[in-house]
C-alpha cells in the first residue's frame, strides 16, 4: 500500500508545480501581453501632422514653449474663462482624464490649455480660473499670450477653430467661438487623434485608451 501512496503523492505534488509553474508564467507574460496591445493599438493611431512650435505663458506667468512638452504624451484643449457654457465642462472632462491618468500610474502625461480669449485671459485670471476649480497644475498648464501667437498654435498648428464675429467687440465674450475637441499627441510631437468629450460619451473612455497606449508604447 505504501508505494501506491507515495506515487500519489507524488503524482499530486507534480500537478501542483505544473499548476505553479503555469500560474507564474501566465503572471510574467501578462505585462508583455498589454504591453503589445499596447503597441498595436498605438500604431494603428492616425497622424495629423507635428506639434506646432509655439512660444506662450503659463498661469504662473512664465514663459511655456513646445520644448516644455517634448517627450510626453501630451492632451490639449482650447477654452476662455469667460465661456458660460462648453469650457466648463471641457475643463471638468479634462480634470477626470488627469484624475484616470493619475490613477493609472501614467506620470509621464502633460495636460494644456490654449485660451481663445487671451487679450483678456492674463496669467493672473487663468490661474485665478484654475484655482477656483481646484485643478491640479502640477502637470497641466494653462496658456495665453499675443492673439496672433495663439491663433498660429490653435488655427494652423492644431487646425482647430478659434474666432469671433467680425462686428464684435472685444468685451463681447459671447461671439467667441472655438473647437471643443481634445487633441492628443504622442511623445514624438505628433498629432495623434481628435476627440469629442461633451456630447460623445465614449469620446473620453477612447482618448483615455489611446493615451494609456501611446504611453506604453513609448516606455
Amino acid at each position: 500500500m505504501a508505494a501506491p501512496v507515495l506515487e500519489h503523492r507524488r503524482r499530486r505534488w507534480v500537478g501542483l508545480l505544473v499548476v505553479g509553474v503555469l500560474a507564474l508564467v501566465a503572471a510574467l507574460a501578462l505585462p508583455l501581453l498589454r504591453e503589445s496591445r499596447a503597441r498595436l493599438r498605438a500604431r494603428g493611431l492616425p497622424g495629423f501632422g507635428a506639434l506646432p512650435t509655439f512660444r506662450l505663458t503659463d498661469q504662473t506667468g512664465r514663459p511655456f514653449s513646445d520644448a516644455d512638452l517634448r517627450g510626453a504624451v501630451v492632451v490639449a484643449d482650447f477654452i476662455f474663462t469667460r465661456c458660460p457654457t462648453v469650457c466648463p465642462l471641457l475643463t471638468a472632462k479634462m480634470a477626470r482624464l488627469q484624475r484616470q491618468a493619475r490613477e493609472a500610474g501614467l506620470s509621464s502625461v502633460r495636460f494644456v490649455s490654449f485660451s481663445v480669449d487671451p487679450r483678456y485671459d492674463t496669467p493672473e485670471r487663468l490661474a485665478a480660473y484654475a484655482n477656483t476649480r481646484h485643478l491640479d497644475t502640477s502637470n497641466w498648464s494653462l496658456l495665453t499670450g499675443p492673439l496672433e501667437d495663439v491663433e498660429a498654435t490653435v488655427l494652423e498648428g492644431f487646425r482647430v477653430m478659434m474666432g469671433r464675429d467680425a462686428d464684435a467687440g472685444d468685451d463681447d465674450f459671447l461671439s467667441i467661438f472655438h473647437g471643443e475637441h481634445f487633441v492628443l499627441v504622442d511623445a514624438d510631437g505628433r498629432i495623434r487623434g481628435y476627440y469629442r468629450v461633451v456630447d460623445d460619451s465614449d469620446g473620453l473612455e477612447s482618448l483615455q485608451r489611446d493615451l494609456e497606449a501611446l504611453v506604453h508604447a513609448a516606455d
